[in-house]
């Protein structure tokens, strides 16, 4: 088999090209790709050549690791069925390109435990799901505390104010530097950071991947108070020891979603207590990829774009 996915051959050189797909085994699933969203932070990084060493990395590379669409194979042993509605979260399944994420394309194959079962009524909101089942890990995972401060009104950002309002306890605040960011909240307080004069927050979650913002939260935590890093960083985290030692401050850094957290997600979502709603704004077709990519990290007006891939052969 063959399809066509988006391929990184170096930094900044980005296009559509046509690829062989490995041959599915009985554990596997071929899935026909609806939509795939384009991530602004580890996908930035691959795309500008600035992605740390990473297992697995190299080029040609095919990114994306949001991708919804329907079961058109399916092996005995997949555990799923021909009309399945799923998401991916990527695929390693090309024979001339690598995989690390590898689901921004019209086709691909995969092992059936990666993928899980999704309403077909969410379209491309299906393809959210790995960035809601991350915003959940964040503020649900091992070790985490409820945020009462999140630094950044993006997609994580949003999703993670959002998670705290489904379970019925107290709204977080939430920073936002840019003033056509700060709508969209429902249930919660976005503010400029300039007019918040709170030094006392016992739970900041950072999902503005700056690293630069370290020692400005860590002035802003209670004693002994917890910084989650939920962002993915380019650079190294640094911060002035001072100050952090006369807060008592404390780390936590927040990892990959597992598959508890997508099942958890998805319950949330199929029970209407977390809405994606939202959150994409911007779409293109798959073959227009090259201005959809250039949009998603240069416009500060997409939250979220989704490649739209069912036009394609």
């Amino acid at each position: 088999m063959r399809t066509h996915a988006v391929v990184l051959t170096r930094p900044r050189d980005l296009a559509l090209a046509e690829l062989t797909l490995a041959s599915p085994s009985a554990t596997d699933i071929v899935v026909d790709i609806a939509w795939s969203g384009i991530s602004t932070g580890t996908e930035r990084l691959f795309y500008t050549g600035e992605m740390p060493p990473f297992p697995g990395m190299g080029y040609p590379l095919v990114p994306g690791y949001e991708a919804a669409g329907e079961v058109v194979a399916a092996g005995p042993e997949s555990g799923l069925d021909v009309g399945d509605h799923v998401f991916v979260p990527g695929a390693n399944c090309y024979n001339d390109a690598y995989g690390l994420f590898g689901g921004a394309a019209r086709r691909l194959v995969t092992d059936g435990r990666r993928a899980i079962r999704i309403d077909a009524a969410l379209g491309r909101e299906g393809a959210l799901m790995a960035l809601a089942a991350t915003a959940r890990h964040a503020v649900a995972g091992p070790h985490a505390e409820r945020p009462d401060l999140i630094v950044g009104h993006g997609v994580l950002g949003r999703l993670m104010a959002r998670l705290c309002v489904a379970d019925g306890g107290p709204a977080p605040t939430v920073w936002e530097v840019d003033p056509d960011r700060r709508s969209g909240a429902a249930g919660y307080e976005v503010i400029d950071p300039e007019t918040d004069t709170q030094r006392d927050y016992a739970a900041i979650y950072d999902a503005s991947g700056d690293a630069s913002l370290i020692d400005t939260l860590i002035g802003r935590l209670a004693r002994g108070g917890v910084l989650t890093l939920a962002g993915f960083y380019s650079t190294d985290i640094r911060f002035a020891f001072p100050t952090a030692f006369m807060k008592e401050a404390r780390l936590r850094v927040a990892a990959e979603w597992t598959r508890d957290d997508l099942e958890a997600t998805r319950a949330l979502v199929e029970t209407g207590a977390l809405s994606l709603g939202g959150l994409v704004t911007h779409s293109a077709t798959a073959a227009d990829a090259a201005a959809a990519y250039a949009t998603a990290f240069g416009d500060p007006a997409c939250l979220k774009m989704m490649l739209d891939w069912k036009d394609m052969a």
